[in-house]
């Protein structure tokens, strides 16, 4: 492996930890702050901004708004075919965070759904980030 590869990878695994972490915590406090904010969002439309306003919401908002920078930026240069799978390591800690912060009942269903999920985060994290390479022809404007 050469220097260039090397940098790439290490620079994908470092986003990766940012797309999965943000997505998780996201997803978190957007629930949580959702149900203290006990708004009924599907019959009250200003609802949603009232919700924007909760801190829980807040905060869970601005974390996704990182999580889809961070995955925009990790799918400039991985293939949709590796991003995808490798992040999806984030549905474990989503089901852990649910159970045991959420209080959520988790099923043994969901739990066998979610290793299943990992083991294919397994497969996938061992193959090549990219496997095109594009090439631009076109003149850049001086």
């Amino acid at each position: 492996m050469n220097v260039a590869s090397s940098h790439l990878r290490t620079k994908t695994r470092l986003l990766t930890v940012i797309v999965v972490t943000s997505n998780v915590l996201g997803n978190f406090c957007l629930s949580r702050g959702l149900k203290r904010a006990a708004i009924s969002l599907a019959f009250f439309p200003l609802g949603y901004i009232e919700a924007l306003f909760h801190p829980w919401v807040a905060v869970g908002v601005t974390l996704l708004i990182l999580w889809l920078l961070s995955r925009m930026a990790l799918l400039s240069w991985a293939d949709l075919s590796y991003v995808l799978p490798v992040t999806a390591v984030g549905y474990l800690f989503t089901a852990i965070i649910g159970k045991f912060f959420l209080f959520e009942q988790v099923s043994w269903q969901r739990w066998a759904g979610t290793f299943l999920i990992m083991a294919g985060v397994g497969m996938v994290s061992s193959t090549p980030l990219r496997t095109t390479y594009h090439h631009t022809t076109e003149a850049r404007p001086k």
